[in-house]
């Protein structure tokens, strides 16, 4: 586990703490609108992680409580010990570039993939919303496998393009990007998953090198939220959140930012979701 990934892990518990500290309060609801700037390092491929985030959906998604739920599918079952499972999947979702989720989309993105060791992927089409997988070994939590990045889908099975012609169902489409520099999203309008996720309606990300620009920019007011800030100069000013703690601060954030009651745990910034997870006040 990289060094990010251990220091943005913070516990739903931690964070609590933190906020109650602070004054801003847990049970706020998220609301719409505003813009999201984020300044991250270029270590581990943090830019990447969020953009795709934001734009590419999956079969299904695993909350931030760690439970897994549906997402470009709407239900699910397994045959033959879990080496068979079929896939519904939802008839209300279009790609950012107007064509409509269908099967083919699916089977495109997940032929041939690996799960699990040397465990692959059969991936037929059944119906224009559903399709079959077929696994050359059994394997009960498929489900939460494929919630993954690494398992996206995109139209054709187009998953593997450079950000700034990526084109997916998630909750932003590209607005312009640079390879591990600048990503620009905006949100889309009447998507799916409207009130539920997808609260800012613009989303950007710089990448800082340097730890103490990161945190300059932030104390400036030209981002919103710096990963791994030098926290010295933020300490002296106040007024900002600290994650997981001051002490140990993996993200500092503008007192303005919306947090979750839960953040996820699975990887760094929020499983890679905080565009389509955290709001503006």
């Amino acid at each position: 586990m990289t060094r990010i990934d251990r220091r943005a892990l913070f516990t739903s518990g931690a964070a609590a703490a933190l906020l109650a500290a602070t004054g801003t309060s847990l049970s706020a609801s998220p609301r719409a609108g505003g813009a999201l700037r984020l300044a991250l390092p270029r270590e581990s491929g943090l830019l990447d992680l969020v953009a795709r985030g934001a734009v590419l959906d999956c079969l299904t998604e695993i909350a931030p409580d760690g439970l897994l739920r549906a997402e470009l599918a709407s239900a699910w079952e397994s045959r033959d010990a879990a080496q068979t499972w079929r896939f519904e999947l939802r008839q209300d979702v279009s790609f950012h570039d107007g064509t409509a989720l269908q099967a083919a989309d699916v089977v495109a993105s997940l032929q041939g993939r690996c799960v699990a060791g040397d465990v692959h992927m059969s991936v037929t089409s059944l119906a224009p919303y559903q399709v079959e997988i077929q696994l050359t070994q059994p394997n009960p939590h498929l489900p939460y496998l494929l919630a993954s990045q690494g398992y996206a889908i995109a139209p054709q099975g187009a998953v593997d393009l450079p950000l700034a012609t990526l084109v997916g169902s998630g909750c932003y489409q590209v607005e312009r990007a640079q390879t591990d520099r600048h990503f620009r999203a905006s949100k889309v309008v009447g998507h799916y998953k409207d009130g539920q996720a997808g609260w800012i309606d613009s989303l950007e990300v710089i990448v800082i090198p340097d730890a103490a620009v990161r945190a300059e920019a932030l104390r400036d007011g030209f981002v919103d939220v710096a990963a791994l800030p030098q926290p010295a100069e933020l300490l002296k000013r106040g007024g900002f959140l600290y994650h997981p703690s001051a002490e140990d601060m993996a993200l500092a954030t503008r007192s303005d930012v919306g947090i979750p009651r839960v953040v996820g745990q699975q990887s760094a910034l929020d499983d890679g979701r905080i565009a389509e997870r955290w709001w503006r006040l």
